[in-house]
């Protein structure tokens, strides 16, 4: 008989502290209720540590004192996905340099493993400069990459472009005439 006084009067004080606390759906919690932390940095590459090809980091975060989350109502720590740049070790300023110097010879489309480009560029003298210039252009702007679909390796508060893309999903504003 006490020992089932004893599982109730502890069922019902696990009850009251769980009552306590807030459920929180932790694959997608609210800003404010959970703590992350600080990304570690390849100082190679400019990226967080784990960056995949899919161009999404893991970090560990928590969730702050009140919250559980509602999956397993215990745990207050999850995993949490970040943006990141996956690279393959091409450098955007080697490959602009090679553009501007030795691009007349295709050098700067080899390096980014596109030989059959680089080899006509060879041959014709970069299409007799017109490729060269065109490639200085589209490389400088970071519209050609890197053939294996990765990004340059830029400094972190480097020369980085993001390319903004309009599609059916895109919100517009009306302008009002004056």
């Amino acid at each position: 008989m006490q020992a089932v006084t004893v599982n109730v009067i502890f069922a019902l004080i696990a009850t009251v502290r769980a009552s306590n606390q807030i459920s929180v759906n932790c694959s997608v919690p609210l800003i404010g209720q959970y703590k992350c932390e600080t990304p570690i940095i390849d100082p190679s590459t400019e990226q967080p540590v784990n960056c995949g090809r899919n161009n999404k980091a893991t970090i560990n975060c928590t969730l702050n004192k009140g919250y559980v989350c509602a999956e397993d109502g215990v745990s207050e720590t999850f995993v949490k996905q970040i943006p990141c740049l996956f690279t393959n070790g091409y450098y955007f300023e080697t490959s602009l340099l090679l553009s501007i110097f030795l691009g007349m010879f295709g050098f700067d489309r080899f390096y980014l493993g596109y030989p059959g480009i680089g080899l006509l560029k060879f041959c014709t003298l970069g299409c007799l400069f017109v490729g060269q210039l065109i490639d200085i252009i589209l490389i400088a702007l970071q519209i050609v990459g890197p053939s294996d679909g990765s990004h340059y390796i830029i400094k972190y508060f480097g020369p980085r472009l993001t390319l903004l893309d309009a599609d059916n999903d895109s919100l517009t504003a009306v302008q009002m005439e004056l």
